[in-house]
């Protein structure tokens, strides 16, 4: 897809995976709105990368600020692409360990956060897409992160694999809705990459998780995910796909 004179979205744009991504367009020539919650870096960091990029403060679950984020956007140049990033871990089991059921709050805020928030996303950019004039046969992209979770959650994960398969499952069925009106969904399955969520880990578990990784036996870097997510936006067949990024690694039970 052409992404000269265009502008894009990134959630979760200000670290991570997000930030690689931004970093990428940004280098294509797109403006790009960094979209992440309020307390995060991304105004600090739309500063640092330019005039490309603005910051819109925003939790991916609320229509209001997501829109509002949009409208920077569109401000400066046609939204033709969405890169979905932002979410967020959290530990339920079914029943714990001293016995009581899992907690439904727990479990309920991170559906909201990581499965509800990606819809939500994907309609809001998808509503601005449509009105584009069609570039080759194209008025737009939109890419989400799934997981590995979304097939091989582990123990703990309830919340977060069932937000990630409804991510993998929403994948064709958008695409498909949005075909004829030439907008293009895919996902992105990421395995585990070294990002500010590992940041917490001691160098001896990371190393324990890179281990774990077939080829390369890495972890993922935030880069290879945002080359993936060019070549998606790049490829005008590529189109209600699920792609695991992941070295082929399994995950274990726990």
């Amino acid at each position: 897809m052409e992404l000269q004179n265009s502008s894009a979205i990134v959630t979760g744009g200000a670290s991570g995976l997000g930030l690689a991504t931004v970093k990428r367009l940004v280098d294509a020539g797109v403006h790009v709105v960094i979209v992440d919650l309020p307390q995060s870096q991304g105004k600090d960091v739309a500063q640092e990368l330019g005039d490309l990029v603005q910051f819109g403060p925003a939790d991916v679950a609320d229509p209001d600020a997501v829109d509002a984020a949009l409208d920077l956007a569109v401000t400066r140049a046609p939204l033709r692409t969405a890169v979905h990033c932002a979410g967020r871990g959290g530990t339920v089991r079914v029943v714990e360990r001293d016995g009581s059921p899992g907690s439904l709050e727990t479990y309920t805020s991170l559906i909201q956060t990581n499965l509800i928030g990606s819809f939500n996303v994907l309609r809001l950019a998808a509503a601005r897409m449509v009105t584009n004039e069609p570039v080759d046969g194209e008025r737009g992209a939109v890419i989400m992160t799934a997981s590995v979770a979304a097939w091989e959650g582990q123990i703990g994960q309830i919340p977060y694999a069932s937000a990630k398969a409804g991510v993998v499952g929403m994948t064709l069925v958008a695409a498909r809705d949005l075909a004829r009106k030439l907008v293009r969904v895919n996902s992105i399955a990421p395995g585990i990459f070294d990002t500010p969520i590992l940041s917490r880990f001691s160098q001896d578990i990371k190393d324990g998780l890179a281990a774990q990784i077939p080829h390369p036996a890495r972890l993922g870097e935030p880069d290879e995910y945002a080359r993936l997510a060019m070549a998606i936006i790049d490829n005008p067949m590529l189109n209600g796909e699920v792609i695991r990024l992941d070295g082929a690694i399994r995950m274990a039970p726990k």
